[in-house]
C-alpha cells in the first residue's frame, strides 16, 4: 500500500485574496461543493476573523460539506482563534491552521518579536485551537527564509502542544526545488517529535517553481500539498491542484503516495472556478487549458492515430475533457434542464429559482442551437448575480457601427428606482456602450483588465467578458455572458459597478497570508 497524499484545497482562502478574485458565500459554496466532487480531503474555506462575510463565507461551507475536512484559517491571536471555532462549529469534520511569521526579516519588521515571543505565541495559539478541535494545523510563515534551527524549534514546541499537521510555506516563492526538498528532510530528520505530525507545503509561484518545489517536499517525505484549482492565488498564484495530482498520478513509478482525487471532476472544478473569479484559464496551461491534449504538428498527428501514448502522457477522459454529457437545446424539458444543474452541483433552493432559472436557459436557447455545460456553468452564474441586490440594471442597448463612421451606443438603465438612458461615441461599440454606461452611473472607477473568452466553440457560442474596475484601492471583478459580445461586456461591467456600490466588509486591513 502506497501512502496517502493528503491534498488541502485552498482555492476559497488563498485563491480569493488575487485582486478581483472575491466570491460571495453562495459561490464559495458551490466551489466546495464542486471540490467535495473531487475527493479533496481539505477543503480552507476561509479567514473567518477578515470580516462578517469570510464568517459566514466558512459558516456556510462548514454546515454544507459532508466528505471533506473543513479549516479555517486563523492568525496566532485568541480573537482569529475563537472565530474560527465559531465558524466551524457545525462541520462535520472541523481543521483550524493557525500561523506565525518565522523568517527574521519577518519577525523583526512586521511582528516587533523575539524568537522566543514567537514560540511563545504559536504555542499559545496551538492550545487554544486545541480547544475546538483535535485537528490543528501550524504554519511557519516566510518558512522559505527563515532559520532552519528556528524551525525546528518551534516546529517541536508546537508539536508537544498539540498540532498534528507542520505546514511548511514557501510563501514569497523564493526556494528552489532541490533546497527546499532538503530542507523538508532536514526538519523531518532532525525534529525529535516529527513521528507525530504530518508534514505539508504550501508553495506559492513566483518563480513558477510552486509545483515542482511541492513535489520536491512529497519526494523528501512531506504527506500534505495545500494547492488552488488552476494555481489561483495573491500575486503569481500557489501551486496548481491538477499539476500536482496529475503528476503523482502519472509518474508512479517516482512517487511512493497516491491522492484520493477523482480526476475526471478536474476539468469541471476548473471551469467553475474560472466562470465565478472572471478568471480565464490560459489555452496551454497544462491539464485544464483548452490546448493541452490539442495536437496541430503532422508528426505528432500521425504518432497519435498510430498510437495514443507516442505523445500523450495521459488520457484525455481522465481529467474531465471527453466525458460523455447531456447536450441541451430548446426543446429540453423543465425535468432535463434541473437534474443536469443538480448534476453540476447546483442546488435550488426553491421552485421559483427554478422557474426563474429556467426562463434564462430557454431564453439562451433560442439564440444557440445546442447549451452545453459551460453554458450552464455561465448561466448559473448569471442568474446568482441577478439575484444579489442589484442598484443597476440594463435594460436596452443600441449601438451603431459603419465603416467611416464613429461607433455610436444608446443605452438605457434602471439606476436609482429610474430609468436613464445615455448615449456616447467610441473607439468600438463596446467602447461606447460601456462609455454610455459610465455617463449614467458616474462611478469615476478605472478599467484595470478586460477580457473575452469564448464559453464554447462556434460562431453562436456564447462570449464571456471579464471586467476589472479600480476604485480607492478596491478592485472587483465582473462578469457577463452572452451571444452579442456587445451586451456581454455591458453585463459584465454592469455586474462590477454594481459590486462597487456594496461596501467592501469581507477583508480585514491585515490580509492573512500564509
Amino acid at each position: 500500500m502506497k501512502d496517502h497524499l493528503i491534498i488541502f484545497d485552498t482555492t476559497l482562502r488563498d485563491g480569493e485574496q488575487s485582486p478581483g478574485a472575491s466570491m460571495t458565500r453562495d459561490e464559495k459554496l458551490r466551489i466546495a461543493k464542486a471540490l467535495e466532487r473531487l475527493n479533496v480531503d481539505i477543503i480552507e474555506a476561509g479567514f473567518p476573523a477578515a470580516s462578517p462575510g469570510d464568517f459566514d463565507a466558512v459558516q456556510a461551507v462548514a454546515r454544507g460539506i459532508k466528505d471533506s475536512i473543513v479549516c479555517g484559517l486563523s492568525r496566532a491571536l485568541d480573537n482569529d482563534i475563537d472565530r474560527a471555532g465559531a465558524a466551524l462549529k457545525d462541520a462535520q469534520r472541523a481543521r483550524i491552521h493557525t500561523f506565525i511569521a518565522t523568517s527574521p526579516i519577518h519577525m523583526q519588521r512586521k511582528l516587533n518579536m523575539t524568537p522566543a515571543q514567537v514560540i511563545e505565541h504559536a504555542v499559545r495559539a496551538v492550545k487554544r485551537a486545541r480547544q475546538f478541535t483535535d485537528d490543528v494545523e501550524f504554519s511557519p510563515e516566510d518558512a522559505g527564509r527563515s532559520e532552519e534551527d528556528f524551525l525546528c524549534r518551534i516546529l517541536e514546541a508546537v508539536i508537544d502542544a498539540g498540532a498534528t499537521t507542520l505546514n511548511i510555506p514557501d510563501t514569497v516563492g523564493y526556494s528552489i526545488p532541490q533546497q527546499f526538498g532538503a530542507t523538508i528532510a532536514n526538519l523531518i530528520e532532525r525534529i525529535p517529535n516529527s513521528d507525530k505530525a504530518i508534514f505539508s507545503v504550501h508553495c506559492h509561484n513566483d518563480l513558477g517553481l510552486a509545483v515542482a518545489n511541492s513535489l520536491a517536499a512529497v519526494m523528501n517525505g512531506a504527506r500534505q500539498i495545500e494547492c488552488t484549482i488552476n494555481g489561483l492565488g495573491e500575486r503569481a498564484g500557489n501551486a496548481s491542484l491538477e499539476e500536482v495530482v496529475m503528476a503523482v498520478k502519472t509518474r508512479q513509478d517516482v512517487f511512493t503516495c497516491q491522492t484520493r482525487i477523482d480526476t475526471r471532476e478536474i476539468l469541471t472544478c476548473s471551469k467553475l472556478v474560472s466562470t465565478i473569479t472572471g478568471f480565464p484559464v490560459q489555452p496551454n496551461k497544462a491539464i485544464v487549458g483548452a490546448n493541452a491534449f490539442a495536437h496541430e504538428a503532422g508528426i505528432h498527428q500521425d504518432g497519435i492515430l498510430k498510437s495514443r501514448e507516442t505523445y500523450e502522457i495521459m488520457r484525455a477522459e481522465d481529467v474531465g475533457w471527453t466525458a460523455n454529457r447531456m447536450v441541451l437545446g430548446k426543446h429540453s424539458g423543465r425535468n432535463a434542464f434541473k437534474n443536469r444543474m443538480v448534476e453540476l452541483g447546483f442546488e435550488f433552493n426553491s421552485e421559483e429559482e427554478i422557474n426563474k432559472t429556467f426562463m434564462r436557459f430557454k431564453q439562451l436557447a433560442d439564440k444557440k442551437h445546442e447549451i452545453f455545460d459551460e453554458d450552464l456553468q455561465a448561466l448559473i452564474s448569471e442568474t446568482t448575480v441577478a439575484s444579489e441586490d442589484e442598484q443597476i440594471k440594463l435594460i436596452a442597448l443600441k449601438v451603431c457601427s459603419e465603416t467611416g463612421e464613429i461607433p455610436t451606443a444608446t443605452v438605457t438603465l434602471r439606476f436609482a428606482n429610474k430609468e436613464l438612458t445615455g448615449c456616447s461615441e467610441g473607439g468600438g461599440v463596446v467602447d461606447a456602450s460601456l462609455k454610455a454606461i459610465e455617463k449614467i452611473v458616474q462611478s469615476n472607477a478605472v478599467m484595470a483588465l478586460y477580457s473575452v473568452n469564448n464559453i464554447t466553440n462556434g460562431t453562436d457560442a456564447q462570449g464571456e467578458v471579464s471586467v476589472r474596475l479600480e476604485k480607492d484601492g478596491r478592485i472587483v471583478t465582473g462578469l457577463g455572458a452572452d451571444t452579442d459580445i456587445v451586451i456581454a461586456s455591458a453585463k459584465a461591467y454592469i455586474n462590477a459597478i454594481n459590486k462597487l456600490q456594496i461596501p467592501d466588509q469581507r477583508r480585514h486591513p491585515q490580509q492573512a497570508t500564509v
